[in-house]
């Protein structure tokens, strides 16, 4: 298997322009975003989601929540950075 590679700056750049609602992080090398519900039901339904098609992409975000707000970074860890993974599983997130 090959190592994950981090994205250069100017694939960032232009994969950051696919996912609108998620800002780089230069401190911690990923990407976030906030998503905002109308209750902590919603709010944790929306995480079990999230779970279940990051356990299937193996690849794992950090992430908080308090009530009706869920934080989210994804940075994949074994490339040092921001690499494709977790472009994809942002645009996966997005879709739920």
């Amino acid at each position: 298997m090959s190592k994950i590679k981090c994205l250069s700056n100017s694939e960032r750049a232009e994969l950051l322009k696919t996912i609108p609602d998620w800002e780089y992080d230069e401190e911690q090398k990923g990407i976030v975003t906030t998503y905002q519900f109308n209750d902590f039901t919603t709010a944790f339904g929306f995480m079990t989601s999230v779970a279940i098609l990051s356990e299937k992409a193996d690849h794992h975000p950090e992430w908080f929540n308090v009530y009706n707000k869920v934080e989210i970074l994804l940075t994949t860890h074994d490339a040092g950075g921001l690499s494709i993974r977790d472009i994809e599983l942002a645009r996966a997130i997005d879709a739920l």
